[in-house]
């Protein structure tokens, strides 16, 4: 597959100084890659193993699908597409609907809080130090709006997380990175995007934060870049 260039070596840039200035990487480094079958992830994954040709830090990749059980499963897509780029990919089979015990209404949050388990099982079980997941900077200003107006609380998403005492390292070198540009490298690299067919997609609290930003940027082209910025400027004077 050709070198990243255009949209893609932008991205890479981005990448690249995230990792340093986040202490992402470290010499031997095994990183599971989370790979929904989304254009984030997808371009994640295509940017992290190009990166591995020419960045002096070597380390060790391979993929994680959570297979949900759901009919429209993308687990032979993105195995097709780990084998054609020399990545290995482990599918890791879970049924919401029997974690579902009690029977409650699934929503955004439940849905991700078992993926992100079946994921922690998986990189511990493979015995890999990091997990790559693929939020950029639209998710990281949502996440810090939805904080804020619906828990009360100031707190973000983190660009290096440790979990579990340090055992797993959460990663996300795509967290200085907008999301139209991911759209058009998607685009230009003709990934094999899975389109969401989940219900909640666009009625989520967490959409609803996504047009707040967007209109704001009307008016303020910088928003995203500001919130993202502000847990780093922090004036303490003003802190009660």
């Amino acid at each position: 597959m050709p070198d990243l260039q255009g949209t893609g070596f932008y991205i890479s840039k981005r990448v690249g100084k995230a990792m340093f200035d986040f202490k992402m990487l470290s010499e031997g480094d095994t990183i599971a890659v989370a790979v929904s079958g989304g254009k984030d992830s997808l371009t994640l994954l295509r940017v992290l193993q190009e990166r591995r040709k020419f960045v002096p830090i070597p380390y060790k990749l391979a993929v994680i699908y959570v297979d949900s059980g759901h009919p429209t499963s993308y687990a032979s897509v993105i195995k097709k597409y780990c084998k054609k780029i020399g990545v290995p990919c482990y599918v890791e089979k879970i049924d919401l609907m029997k974690e579902n015990k009690q029977g409650n209404k699934i929503n955004c949050f439940w849905c991700s809080w078992n993926r992100r388990k079946a994921l922690f099982k998986t990189v511990a079980r493979l015995g890999y130090k990091k997990l790559a997941l693929g939020h950029h900077k639209d998710d990281a200003a949502e996440t810090l709006l939805l904080n804020l107006f619906f828990h009360g609380e100031i707190s973000a998403m983190c660009p290096r997380q440790e979990m579990f005492g340090g055992k797993i390292v959460i990663i996300r070198p795509l967290i200085s990175v907008e999301e139209k540009l991911i759209k058009k490298f998607a685009r230009e690299q003709k990934l094999p995007v899975d389109d969401c067919v989940c219900p909640h997609a666009t009625v989520s609290n967490r959409a609803r934060m996504g047009r707040i930003i967007r209109d704001l940027e009307k008016i303020c082209p910088e928003v995203k870049t500001n919130i993202f910025k502000s847990v780093q400027r922090i004036k303490k004077d003003y802190i009660f």
